[in-house]
């Protein structure tokens, strides 16, 4: 008897940019599913890397660095060694396992990060970030963003300087193609493409769009969609394990319920 993987026949949309999708579209492979490849983010080194320069130029005087992302790590740790290697008193943080792994596998042993609630809150409530006073911060992360890490290690008496290594911007895509491949169901990882996804949608898309499963790992980008006016919003644990999971769990549902 023949079993069938989990996800078998499913078109799971997977709308992280390029770069970083190979992994959760093998693991949807994998289980059976048919991954939509639909970039909602283009990721490329700052613009300006001069001033990123004159930062790690003076990055052993920072007494903390952080990582915001995945993406940091990537662009943040290629700039750091382009100009030799990280200072060895200075502690390293992130915001997420995925970005602490990231670091890990460049050889980065001792990270501090949430073991839960994988944001800016997360960390922040760590006992390894309340006495930070006279510290010298530096955060590596996009162009612009939340500005709730920074705001309170400045509260809690740090110098914290933004360091910005990579840049988003909006693709260019058509939504209609991804209407036309009709997926099941959709994954979404950051607020910023699901608000680029809704301004390339007309209001008939949108309504078409709303009907379909959406899996966030974020209950911000819950609040959104739901704001938005997506009709089945699926919040699921935090990195690739997370989105599976809850992928699986609603394709099992799904067929238990004759769908």
């Amino acid at each position: 008897m023949t079993t069938l993987l989990p996800l078998a026949g499913l078109k799971i949309a997977v709308t992280r940019p390029r770069e970083q999708a190979a992994p959760l579209a093998r693991r949807i492979e994998q289980a059976g599913g048919v991954p939509l490849l639909f970039p909602l983010l283009d990721i490329a080194p700052a613009a300006d890397q001069a001033a990123l320069h004159e930062q790690l130029d003076r990055l052993p005087q920072f007494d903390l660095a952080i990582f915001i992302s995945p993406n940091a790590v990537q662009y943040g740790m290629a700039a750091i060694r382009t100009m030799g290697e990280l200072p060895q008193k200075l502690k390293i943080a992130t915001v997420g396992q995925g970005s602490a792994k990231a670091l890990r596998e460049l050889g980065v042993a001792d990270v501090i990060a949430p073991a839960e609630r994988f944001d800016s809150e997360g960390l922040l409530a760590l006992p390894e970030l309340q006495d930070v006073d006279g510290w010298r911060v530096l955060i590596f992360r996009g162009d612009g963003g939340r500005e709730l890490l920074g705001d309170t290690l400045r509260a809690r008496g740090a110098t914290v300087e933004y360091a910005a290594c990579y840049r988003r911007s909006k693709p260019q895509q058509d939504a209609a193609v991804l209407l036309d491949a009709a997926p099941d169901a959709l994954t979404v990882t950051s607020s910023e493409a699901l608000g680029y996804l809704w301004q390339m949608l007309d209001e008939a898309q949108r309504d078409r769009m709303c009907g379909i499963p959406l899996f966030v790992p974020h209950q911000r980008i819950a609040e959104l969609a739901r704001r938005q006016g997506w009709r089945q919003v699926r919040p699921t644990d935090a990195g690739d394990d997370g989105l599976l999971s809850a992928l699986i769990a609603w394709a099992r549902q799904k067929t238990e319920n004759g769908g």
